[in-house]
């Protein structure tokens, strides 16, 4: 039973990322896979949960070690607000560093965010690394509005997914390496400058 669920997920995630959730229908998936039409609904019920089970799969591990390291550094820091940098790469790291293994993650999550799929994913699995790593940010920033901090930590989001599939299709490059310059990047444009304000009404 567990080798088919695993031969399905895998299936899936590969599929997924060469074309997409909505470019991959479930009779492409159990022809690859191997497996009939009813594995897939008694395992899953039906495309949109095999997706969800797919993602908690792969994002799982990554949330857990995001939070591990957020905790021993807000340990660390005591009363002081964590380092931009440390966070970034608390952030960063775990979900880079595992798309150099298998690139057909970095695929999958790059296809999700082109969908548009990502908060409904977000809403789902990603809501206590959000909320954690929001606060952490928003205390090492003090000199921005918390909508300020809001919009720049979406910019950091889009960079990060742009690099992931970026980092699949450049099998040659160093992760490490590229962790360094994107942190170096977005602690940049983090740290620069308020330009809105209070004023909440000057961006939609």
């Amino acid at each position: 039973m567990f080798e088919t669920q695993g031969k399905i997920l895998d299936t899936a995630e590969r599929l997924f990322g060469e074309h997409g959730y909505a470019g991959t229908s479930l009779r492409q998936i159990i022809a690859e896979a191997g497996v009939n039409l009813a594995a897939i609904h008694y395992h899953f019920g039906n495309k949109e949960e095999l997706l969800d089970r797919l993602v908690m799969r792969k994002v799982s591990p990554v949330n857990e070690e995001r939070l591990a390291l957020l905790d021993r550094l807000e340990r660390d820091a005591g009363s002081s607000p964590v380092p931009l940098d440390k966070l970034l790469r608390a952030f960063l790291e775990p979900p880079l560093l595992r798309i150099k293994e298998n690139p057909d993650l970095g695929r999958l999550i790059g296809r999700l965010y082109g969908e548009g799929l990502m908060p409904m994913i977000a809403e789902r699995h990603f809501q206590t690394v959000k909320s954690r790593f929001t606060a952490a940010f928003r205390r090492a920033l003090p000199q921005l509005s918390e909508r300020e901090v809001a919009l720049r930590l979406q910019f950091m989001i889009g960079a990060m997914a742009h690099t992931m599939l970026f980092a699949c299709q450049q099998f040659s490059i160093d992760a490490n390496l590229l962790i360094r310059e994107l942190v170096a990047f977005i602690v940049g444009g983090l740290g620069a400058p308020a330009v809105l304000g209070e004023n909440t009404e000057e961006i939609r």
